[in-house]
């Protein structure tokens, strides 16, 4: 628990100072770097990483993504990277003697455009209209219901929610999550209007607050479906106490996109 606290004291600061104070591409660049740990973890964990080609060609597709929605490049430029990846991966496959299969090529595809392009969800909210409020709602979101979840648990969990996938998880613990993602992201609402000097819509950040914690326990489970799969306890340590970057931005990978899709419904700003 000291190393989670510790590492969250020395990363929050940092993600603040990256997202406000510096300019934007250098938020591009983080988002760039986390895709590629993120890919590198999950390629690792799905036993693809072994294939030099293959990752190199992964790494830097996912490297690539962010930047390529920051500036808002053409789509054919998109329909490139991806015919491009698309038909290295085949070509490795077809010339590899069997030893890669198409559940290889699938996942690599998966890993090298799906991830980077969830998670550049930051770099397309950074970029829009009240960009820098925006931007950390996929955060307050899933950490505050991540926080609230596993106190909730720890004091009131008694029926389980998914055992065979995460045995620590409870029933009560989801719904201290729920209410905590709401209740966060409403203070956000009211902090946001302190700070940038806007008018937001707090029923519209209760609804990212709920709907979105319910996503974020989702991402979750579902990242720890996959190591539970291929047996493994983290994706990685590079974050002490909390594993890789996919054992912490699991979640994130959800929200992230989701607060996009909610913002062209329920605008934040009225």
């Amino acid at each position: 628990m000291k190393s989670r606290i510790l590492v969250a004291c020395v990363c929050i600061p940092l993600l603040l100072v990256a997202f406000y104070l510096l300019p934007v591409w250098v938020t591009v660049l983080l988002i760039a770097l986390v895709s590629t740990i993120a890919t590198y973890e999950l390629m690792n964990c799905l036993g693809i990483a072994g294939n030099r080609r293959i990752l190199v060609y992964c790494l830097i597709v996912s490297f690539a993504v962010p930047f390529w929605c920051w500036l808002e490049s053409p789509a054919i430029f998109g329909t490139w990277v991806v015919f491009s990846l698309f038909l290295l991966l085949f070509i490795e496959a077809i010339f590899s003697k069997k030893s890669v299969e198409f559940g290889h090529v699938a996942a690599a595809l998966f890993s090298a455009l799906l991830l980077p392009y969830f998670l550049s969800a930051f770099v397309r909210l950074r970029i829009a209209e009240y960009g820098e409020m925006l931007i950390l709602l996929p955060l307050v979101i899933a950490f505050i219901a991540d926080a609230a979840a596993l106190f909730a648990g720890m004091l009131f969990g008694k029926h389980k929610l998914a055992p065979e996938i995460s045995p620590k998880k409870t029933v009560e613990g989801a719904i201290g999550g729920l209410l905590g993602g709401l209740i966060g992201c409403v203070i956000y609402a009211f902090v946001a209007e302190l700070i940038w000097g806007i008018n937001t819509n707090v029923f519209a950040f209760a609804v990212y607050g709920a709907v979105g914690s319910v996503i974020s326990v989702i991402g979750d489970l579902s990242f720890s479906l996959i190591k539970r799969q291929y047996g493994i306890k983290d994706y990685g340590s590079l974050l002490p106490g909390h594993g890789g970057i996919l054992d912490r931005f699991d979640s994130v990978i959800f929200t992230a996109p989701l607060v996009e899709i909610l913002l062209a419904v329920l605008p934040a700003v009225i």
